[in-house]
């Protein structure tokens, strides 16, 4: 009785395991074959670039004031001295906070990156919810993210499916 059991159970577990279906994408290929995406990277690097040479303008400006102060020092009353020293450390404030505001956490690249990424993602998101309904995939895993997947047969991945969904050709 208990083997029949057993056998009935293995075989609900097998029936259900065969049933589901997998898919892999590698959503690395997939973006570089997606040019609004190259477009979108292009434009972050130059406005990147562009605040990045404002902060170092910045910091350029502290170094010759404080190069300047080395030099001045010995010729400045100590009233003098202290105003110099607040100067310069009220740049290198405006300079952090300058920073800050571009390159931080909830900076201005990242709310620029977010803006021109987003719609790309939410593409793709849809193409492989699309194709994932369309073959009646119950998991879509992103091969270049993951590092769990040990092999995967080419057969598994659709990532040239999705870019013709999205209309592009693969290369």
């Amino acid at each position: 009785m208990k083997k029949l059991l057993f056998l009935v159970c293995l075989s609900v577990v097998a029936l259900t395991a065969s049933a589901q279906k997998f898919a892999l994408i590698d959503m690395e290929y997939i973006l570089r074959n997606v040019p609004a995406y190259e477009r979108a990277n292009e434009q972050l690097n130059q406005v990147s670039k562009k605040w990045q040479a404002e902060v170092d303008a910045l910091n350029t400006e502290i170094q010759t004031l404080y190069k300047n102060y080395q030099n001045e020092s010995v010729f400045l009353s100590q009233e003098q001295k202290t105003k110099k020293q607040d100067e310069i450390m009220e740049k290198e404030k405006s300079a952090g906070e300058l920073k800050k505001k571009y390159f931080g956490p909830e900076g201005e690249l990242f709310k620029k990156r977010e803006s021109l990424m987003a719609p790309i993602q939410e593409e793709i998101y849809n193409a492989v919810k699309d194709i994932a309904n369309l073959r009646g995939y119950t998991l879509i895993l992103d091969r270049a993210s993951d590092n769990g997947i040990i092999f995967a047969s080419p057969k598994a991945d659709i990532s040239n499916e999705v870019l013709q969904k999205l209309g592009y050709a693969a290369h």
